[in-house]
């Protein structure tokens, strides 16, 4: 039996890169999961429904739709977000809004949505998908950091609003994971196979991190063995934000 038999869960993004990992990594530990997202077509999971987590009533039919389906929601996985790159002034203000309204109000939609069925679970918990962009200075990533940085912040205040109802509220924190995103960012480069040897160089244990491996903390961290943790954000990211080791030669 799987620890999460019984359990219904859903993950926003969950059609493509770490959100496919994780509803994937979900559904084998018992749970049965909804994808929410703007391509559900591409996504292997027990129900799928298109949602856009800028839209306030497409975020609440989605959650409405997956209670429907299964009777219950007891795990939220906010992972669905967009990239921006550019320093400070690069983006406008329009580019500013439409990142900050998917990658952090986005989050604060779907989990509002949420919360009434997560008080009715004994099993209730949400994670979401930060970035060692919350607390690692990244050049040319300004816009991108800002969000990440606010929902580290967003993710302890839930953690202290919901403790004493029983939802517990954490975050997984990549580093740089071999995601198709990343794919288009290396193809775009000017030498693709420098840009990614920079990428794996920067992270002390030498590679980009595999959507897998988030897709284990999180299963952790949604899950009955976590049952004590809460305002947590766990570093997936070979040990980029915590090291400092010498370079090799």
């Amino acid at each position: 039996m799987g620890h999460l038999d019984g359990l219904v869960a859903l993950v926003t993004g969950g059609a493509s890169g770490i959100g496919a990992a994780i509803t994937t990594r979900l559904r084998a530990d018992g749970a049965r999961v909804a994808v929410l997202d703007v391509a559900p077509e591409h996504a292997d999971a027990d129900l799928a429904v298109r949602v856009d987590v800028t839209d306030d009533a497409s975020v609440r039919a989605g959650v409405e739709a997956v209670v429907e389906a299964f009777g219950r929601l007891d795990i939220v996985v906010n992972n669905a977000g967009i990239g921006a790159q550019g320093d400070v002034a690069a983006n406008d203000d329009a580019e500013w809004l439409r990142v900050l309204d998917l990658n952090v109000v986005g989050v604060a939609r779907v989990t509002r949505a949420a919360l009434p069925h997560l008080r009715r679970s004994p099993s209730a918990a949400i994670c979401v998908t930060c970035s060692i962009a919350a607390t690692a200075g990244l050049p040319q990533r300004a816009l991108y950091s800002a969000t990440k940085g606010a929902l580290l912040s967003l993710v302890r205040a839930m953690a202290a609003d919901h403790v004493r109802e029983g939802i517990r509220v954490n975050a997984v924190s990549p580093g740089t994971v071999d995601t198709p995103w990343i794919g288009r960012l290396l193809d775009a480069a000017s030498d693709p196979a420098a840009e990614r040897a920079a990428l794996e160089a920067r992270q002390p244990h030498g590679r980009l991190v595999r959507p897998e491996e988030v897709a284990d903390a999180v299963a952790y961290l949604v899950g009955p063995r976590a049952a004590s943790t809460t305002g947590v954000t766990l570093a997936v990211d070979g040990g980029m934000d915590a090291l400092r080791v010498r370079p090799t030669r």
